[in-house]
């Protein structure tokens, strides 16, 4: 695996995630309580024996540098590496970069170093497990320029996804952005009969979604950057490819989710509290990597649990009832606080008891959750202070709202920004 070169992309300015990506970019949201999703596709690269590996990045992108340098430092034998290529202008080029292509292209240098055969692409915000080697096999077997990872969709999901046309072999044939129309989806669907035979089971799903990964053979990819001015992967240089080189299809039919929005993302944590969560985090063979923090266990006194995760570091107090939610890193519950259908991030480190007594003399929540408080369908992101019987609940059933300084509302969900400060008695 020497010879394949992995860049991840940091995301551009993650507007649909707004405010999570205030302060942050995307790859360094938190996700499940206690990791960040860039550790999704750097730990599915280590599990796969990848580890020359270069992450891209360029908007409020502190957070992520410090996360990974912290994180990810592999011993001096192996010659493995996560390295960070950050966008801002240097005297040989001007301008930040333009899209997924281009901020290839302005870092070709690193991938045309000796050695270097394959150049796997991947994404910085996406919850997934796979093991790029099948990928690589795929590639090899079929003597392809480029192969792209894709996951069987319904018609009925078609529109928002990139989909394509495909051959007997897997070549793909032809690619459409978004079908709309039935006269469109014809064009892209793929027989089910022809995905069962090949590994999976269609159960009704008649097309084939690019998940935006990308495995090059260098010179390919090094060719199809310098000789054009395309910006972006998905929409000018893998359409483009078809029609010049041998594009091939990987299969992957595991669990695959595009954090792109607030509901999306409310979505997929909420769902890894549940028993029979559609993703597994305990899986001995291919752990999720995160920051080694060495927190103390968490203290549970006398707290109703259900259908949630628990991050370390916690105090949750009598009374608490927790449902269907996840508690992130140094979580601090008050008494008879209930919290349902939500995500709380937690808090960068422990308030001293100097730090609380200066809280009290100000009037000032100290961080986390204050007594007889009530979070319903909400995210509440790290470093907050909720006073006493706060209720965060929607209550006027919005579906969207303006930013005020105590939050807002994204599909019909309530979200906290970092670090804001909610009286006692206060309602949402």
């Amino acid at each position: 695996m020497k010879n394949v070169a992995t860049l991840v992309l940091g995301g551009g300015q993650g507007t649909r995630l707004y405010p999570l990506t205030k302060y942050r970019s995307k790859p360094a949201v938190p996700v499940a309580g206690k990791y960040r999703l860039i550790d999704i596709p750097l730990s599915n690269c280590i599990n796969s024996g990848l580890n020359r590996i270069y992450v891209l990045t360029q908007f409020n992108s502190v957070s992520l540098h410090r996360h990974i340098r912290s994180t990810y430092q592999f011993d001096p034998f192996n010659g493995g590496f996560v390295e960070i290529l950050a966008a801002p202008p240097t005297t040989d080029n001007a301008n930040w970069y333009q899209g997924t292509a281009d901020a290839v292209r302005q870092n070709l240098r690193y991938v045309e170093q000796p050695g270097i055969e394959l150049v796997l692409i991947l994404s910085g915000d996406q919850l997934y497990r796979m093991n790029y080697r099948e990928m690589i096999d795929t590639h090899r077997r079929s003597g392809a320029d480029v192969t792209i990872a894709t996951v069987p969709v319904a018609s009925s999901q078609a529109h928002a996804f990139g989909i394509m046309r495909l051959d007997d072999t897997g070549r793909v044939t032809g690619f459409l952005e978004k079908p709309k129309t039935e006269e469109d989806l014809k064009l892209v669907r793929t027989d089910p009969a022809w995905i069962d035979a090949h590994g999976l089971q269609s159960r009704g799903r008649d097309c084939l979604a690019s998940m935006g990964i990308y495995l090059f053979n260098r010179d390919t990819l090094v060719d199809a950057l310098r000789k054009t001015e395309y910006r972006d992967f998905g929409k000018e240089v893998f359409p483009a490819s078809i029609r010049s080189r041998h594009v091939q299809v990987h299969l992957f039919d595991g669990y695959w989710e595009d954090i792109g929005t607030i509901k999306s993302f409310f979505d997929a944590n909420i769902a890894l509290g549940r028993s029979d969560s559609p993703f597994r985090l305990a899986v001995p063979e291919t752990p999720i990597f995160s920051r080694a923090r060495f927190l103390p266990p968490s203290h549970i006194s006398g707290a109703t649990i259900r259908n949630s995760l628990v991050a370390d570091g916690c105090m949750i107090e009598e009374g608490a009832v927790i449902e269907n939610s996840i508690i992130g890193l140094r979580c601090r519950l008050g008494r008879n606080v209930q919290v349902r259908d939500s995500i709380l991030m937690g808090n960068d480190f422990y308030e001293t008891d100097h730090q609380l007594s200066a809280d009290r003399a100000e009037g000032r929540p100290p961080l986390g959750i204050g007594d007889d408080s009530l979070i319903e369908r909400a995210i509440i992101d790290k470093n907050c202070r909720i006073g006493r019987a706060v209720k965060i609940i929607n209550a006027q059933r919005l579906e969207n709202s303006d930013e005020t300084a105590s939050g807002m509302i994204r599909d019909g969900i309530a979200v906290i920004p970092k670090d804001t400060i909610l009286p006692d008695g206060f309602t949402m």
